[in-house]
């Protein structure tokens, strides 16, 4: 049983850039036509959406900001209208924000780290729910990280409780959503190399430092992330749902 997602219809949010770039193009690649949802990189998420259309499908760029309700609604629905519906939802979209010791964080900040990681991916899913359960094959993926199991780097104590939280929120959707055929399962990815996310927060030692601990001695891929969504979203992984993937080269062995 192949990945052949042709006729599928897909959201993927925070892809203009870097994992969610790579997921959108595989799901592209795959058969489905996409909605490349994005924050502030609206050039490159149309250039991914071009990318996405030189594989014969359907692709716009639809921008949001996943910390507000109101934009949300409007993005899964313009999703939705472009598409003719939905099939698979990818909740791609998360920050760091910032490095801060819980000691040392004030409110704002907090609140500012849950919304953009836990808060836009209940969102995301709550709005796309009533259409999903008009799909034969609806399929939801969110986005954790290693930083759920094990607490994260210096300074990334609530962006870890964040993607835990992430992983609870998607075994308790996997079983509110069964009943329709609805798989929800999330992602946990370890040192992924060459995206902004490490460039801008783990300097260049840390990161040799990291990648030296990896049992398979290496940082992963934006494409290897990718293609784990694509086998999620497939017939073949019908049967798999609560489930976390980690795709860490070895780094949490359970």
């Amino acid at each position: 049983m192949g990945n052949d997602l042709s006729g599928r219809r897909a959201l993927v949010t925070g892809a203009g850039h870097g994992i969610g770039a790579a997921i959108a193009l595989a799901l592209a690649e795959a058969g489905a036509d996409v909605a490349v949802g994005y924050g502030r990189s609206a050039v490159a998420a149309r250039e991914v959406a071009a990318l996405a259309a030189e594989h014969g499908v359907r692709a716009t760029a639809i921008g949001a900001d996943v910390t507000v309700t109101r934009e949300v609604d409007a993005l899964v629905l313009g999703a939705v209208e472009f598409l003719g519906g939905l099939d698979i939802v990818v909740c791609n979209a998360g920050h760091l924000v910032g490095r801060q010791t819980v000691e040392q964080m004030g409110d704002e900040h907090f609140d500012a780290v849950v919304s953009v990681n836990l808060g836009s991916t209940f969102r995301t899913v709550r709005a796309a729910i009533p259409h999903l359960r008009s799909s034969p094959a609806g399929r939801v993926v969110t986005m954790a990280s290693l930083a759920a199991h094990n607490g994260g780097g210096p300074g990334s104590s609530v962006y870890a409780a964040a993607k835990a939280g992430i992983i609870g929120l998607t075994k308790g959707l996997a079983k509110e959503l069964a009943a329709d055929a609805i798989t929800v399962n999330a992602l946990a990815p370890g040192f992924i190399g060459n995206t902004a996310f490490h460039d801008t927060f783990t300097p260049t030692e840390t990161q040799q430092t990291i990648v030296a601990g990896i049992p398979l001695r290496r940082a992963g891929t934006a494409d290897e992330v990718a293609s784990a969504v694509v086998w999620l979203c497939s017939d073949g992984a019908a049967f798999v749902t609560g489930s976390t993937v980690d795709i860490d080269g070895g780094a949490w062995v359970r």
